[in-house]
């Protein structure tokens, strides 16, 4: 070979692997999914010469993840991704051991036997696209100028971009699932229940601070000062009477690092006295060398727990008193029936009888209820539904109701076109009963309770109404708590609220039980 062909030959190699590495550089630039793509399959058209171009990507099972063209109108686009031989034919180029180089792609695909329709009729290379032993894809080229085919330099070429081309959309890919998870983790973290606050070590900054630690923390915060100027503010302090202000210790040393600690209470406090209780669990994160990085502390927020042992002390309270009372009845009847000399009346003897046996009935009552309160929290409450009247229903919670000596009168007012309803008939009219009661319980002496219905859709609407003062907004939500203390809360007190013990309670539990709702409304304190 003469020196001029000889040089003339080592610039065109020269020209081939500056093009080609300008084209590495390209597609490696971004960590896009889309873009690495799209510059992939635009650089190999320009490697060749090619004036059209597509790239598919594969997932594990082999099914096209990803498809990209260049060089083709959104019509041919469609009609190649709407084509139903379409996956065959990649099917079978991705069963290929190598690259593939065509004359003409249409009588390559009439010769397969498919239906080539779509498919423009010029030569074609099409290079599979592995990185460490895995398939990642194919990409084609089609379409040079004045019908010219792909040569051997074309096919060298695109076997060492391939290998780059590879390498960049597993690199992508890699990142995007990386920041997938990053974020998924990161909303995770963020809507859970725990307080989660992540310290750097090194340089004693948070890192991260999810939203229930900032709502727990958010007490303690002073106007005018940053996070970070409050957190040095704070002191903690242990039940033991240990203390460390964070103004001489780092939050991530006084948390815990290095050791892990599982269910400590601690209390923050600032310098004007306010202060937040939790218990607090912390983990030093380490790197690949052991040294610790960061450490993760979650909290958890005492006052609720706090607020709810207190809850179960009052209604401990209420139920013993509810007991103490019929039983003091009981108790006294009875002794007076036994010790009286000389023997009482018999009709006074009947009068106190009848006490025992009411206030036995009051008794069980309250019993009654416990365990119906105890299935519902455990969720082994069942009830058996059957096709009744809505006003058979009412009548009979009327009816029992009255039986009880009460002195308000129950106003029925019912649609004569109601339909007839699945429900357990014992169950509602224990409901009814019970909202007849607390109704009473919170109403003047002798006002009506209304109750009334209406047809919505598929379900029927019964309300019961009184003349009673009315619950403040706030405590609405409240109502139906088994811990509700409405009435004997100092709020509830103070407005003239009755309390609403475990009734309201268990016509939740029951009313959810067949599949509806129950709310509470009130036009507000008087």
């Amino acid at each position: 070979m003469n020196p001029d062909s000889l040089r003339r030959e080592n610039e065109a190699l020269r020209k081939r692997i500056s093009r080609l590495s300008a084209a590495s550089l390209r597609i490696s630039a971004s960590l896009d999914v889309g873009t690495v793509l799209q510059e992939t399959v635009a650089s190999a058209c320009a490697l060749t010469g090619a004036q059209r171009g597509v790239i598919a990507t594969v997932r594990d099972s082999g099914q096209v993840q990803e498809f990209v063209t260049v060089g083709f109108t959104p019509a041919e686009e469609k009609r190649m991704k709407d084509w139903h031989d379409g996956p065959q034919l990649f099917e079978h180029f991705r069963n290929l051991p190598g690259p593939l180089t065509l004359r003409d792609l249409n009588s390559y695909a009439r010769s397969l036997g498919y239906s080539p329709e779509v498919l423009p009729s010029m030569p074609m290379q099409g290079m599979p696209m592995r990185h460490r032993g895995l398939h990642v894809g194919h990409f084609f080229v089609a379409g040079k100028p004045d019908g010219q085919e792909f040569t051997t330099e074309d096919k060298e070429v695109l076997l060492m971009f391939g290998a780059q081309a590879a390498a960049a959309i597993v690199n992508a890919r890699t990142h995007r699932d990386e920041q997938r998870a990053r974020a998924d983790m990161e909303a995770l973290i963020d809507i859970s229940p725990m307080g989660v606050i992540v310290c750097d070590v090194a340089t004693g900054n948070l890192i991260s601070v999810n939203r229930e630690a900032k709502r727990i923390m958010e007490n303690l915060f002073t106007p005018g000062l940053t996070e970070e100027e409050t957190i040095e503010s704070l002191t903690i302090r242990w039940p033991d009477g240990r203390e460390i202000s964070l103004k001489k210790t780092p939050l991530s040393q006084a948390l815990g690092a290095p050791e892990t600690t599982y269910a400590e209470e601690i209390i923050f406090e600032v310098p004007d006295g306010r202060s937040v209780t939790a218990l607090i669990n912390s983990r030093p994160i380490r790197s690949k060398e052991g040294t610790i990085e960061s450490v993760v502390v979650t909290l958890q927020d005492l006052a609720p727990i706090e607020e709810l042992e207190h809850l179960r002390a009052e209604f401990l309270s209420m139920v013993s008193h509810e007991l103490r009372s019929p039983l003091t009845s009981i108790k006294g009847s009875a002794t007076t029936v036994l010790t009286s000399l000389p023997d009482p009346d018999p009709v006074e003897m009947v009068q106190f009888f009848r006490i025992i046996d009411e206030q036995a009935d009051q008794m069980r009552r309250l019993i009654s209820d416990l365990l119906d309160a105890g299935r519902i929290e455990s969720g082994s409450l069942s009830v058996l539904p059957e096709s009744t009247e809505v006003a058979n229903l009412v009548e009979q919670a009327r009816k029992t109701f009255l039986s009880g000596t009460r002195r308000h009168a129950i106003r029925v007012d019912l649609p004569p076109d109601l339909p007839p309803v699945m429900a357990d008939r014992r169950r509602i009219v224990q409901v009814l009963n019970n909202l007849f009661s607390n109704a009473a319980r919170n109403s003047p002496e002798s006002s009506p309770i209304r109750v009334y219905a209406e047809w919505e859709g598929v379900h029927v609407a019964i309300s019961v109404a009184d003349e009673g003062r009315g619950v403040p907004p706030e405590l609405l939500p409240h109502l139906f708590r088994k811990y509700a203390r409405i009435g004997g809360a100092e709020r509830g007190a103070e407005r003239g609220i009755g309390g609403t013990g475990l009734g309201l309670a268990i016509c939740k539990g029951l009313v959810e039980a067949h599949g509806g709702r129950i709310r509470a409304e009130s036009s507000g304190v008087g």
